[in-house]
């Protein structure tokens, strides 16, 4: 543990390099659970990422205006579904093709981001990733944005080990996946670096209270690490992604590969089964929140709207 300790002290104020970090958007997922609140809204069945739910911008365009101070512009990639392309076309005129990475289709995000993680090493073998969904919002941006420049430092101190973002909770949410931090390696008056000691994915109501009584954290599925980090992460939990992904790269390949894929979901079968390999960076309070439900969606709105 001390050395541990040590490792990351000696990273912590090291100098970020922007060269070498990369921020990736999740942006090819179907968001059929949102897809009536989406009709209503635009008067499209569209994806809730190329919705405008609220500020007359689309959730995509609310996460690059986040993202945009903290990574280069050129570092910053797009992960997309093909199936999309009449929404992201316009929403992303101003990207060029080379930071589109479109797959065949939708088969979860441990593919996207096994995908991601491939790509990104043919083009930079020093990187640092972190992954961002399309669907969040911060009511305080500037506080997110400082746990992630936190985080980006940090997660150079290991090349075996995952950055995971964890939200303080403020209720005993069954949909999200919680973090059980384990031993503390920085201390920090409100974002403290620590091991994890297990992850629970989507609890029942009395084990969510209990990890919320206990100070759990919500996974906000903000990851950051090495190439490395991810690859062994990736190996050791979903062993045959990796290669059937980087067994082809044309785009003719991606269709056969991905129409023979398995889905994966990052956090049910990445980061639920190896907690050893992760560490939790505990976000300060940013107000975090998502749109993965209707219910979640229409309470942000509400406190949108009333604000």
């Amino acid at each position: 543990m001390i050395h541990l300790r040590e490792r990351v002290s000696e990273i912590a104020e090291a100098a970020r390099e922007p060269m070498h970090e990369w921020a990736v958007i999740l942006a090819g997922g179907d968001g059929t659970r949102l897809q009536e609140l989406s009709y209503k809204l635009s008067g499209h069945h569209r994806p809730k990422q190329f919705c405008a739910f609220y500020g007359g911008k689309s959730l995509l365009t609310h996460t690059r205006e986040r993202l945009e101070p903290l990574f280069l512009q050129e570092n910053t990639i797009f992960v997309l579904n093909g199936a999309h392309e009449t929404h992201y076309w316009s929403e992303l005129s101003d990207v060029r093709p080379s930071r589109q990475l479109v797959q065949p289709s939708n088969r979860g995000t441990a593919p996207a981001i096994a995908l991601s993680v491939l790509e990104i090493l043919q083009r930079d073998t020093d990187a640092t990733i972190a992954f961002f969904p399309s669907d969040h919002h911060y009511a305080e941006s500037s506080i997110f944005q400082r746990t992630v420049d936190r985080a980006v430092r940090l997660a150079k101190s290991y090349e075996d080990r995952v950055l995971i973002v964890g939200a303080p909770a403020s209720y005993p949410e069954v949909e999200y996946g919680w973090i059980q931090p384990g031993p503390t390696l920085i201390e920090h008056a409100s974002s403290p670096l620590q091991l994890v000691s297990r992850f629970w994915e989507k609890p029942s109501i009395e084990t969510a209270r209990a990890l919320q009584r206990s100070g759990c954290l919500w996974n906000t599925f903000v990851t950051v690490g090495t190439t490395d980090a991810f690859l062994q992460l990736l190996a050791a939990t979903v062993p045959e992604v990796i290669p059937a992904i980087g067994a082809g790269r044309s785009d003719s390949a991606l269709d056969r590969i991905y129409s023979e894929l398995e889905p994966g979901d990052f956090s049910k079968d990445v980061l639920s089964a190896a907690p050893e390999r992760l560490l939790v960076l505990r976000d300060g309070p940013s107000g975090w929140t998502d749109f993965g439900s209707p219910q979640r969606a229409m309470n942000l709105l509400g406190m949108l709207t009333a604000s």
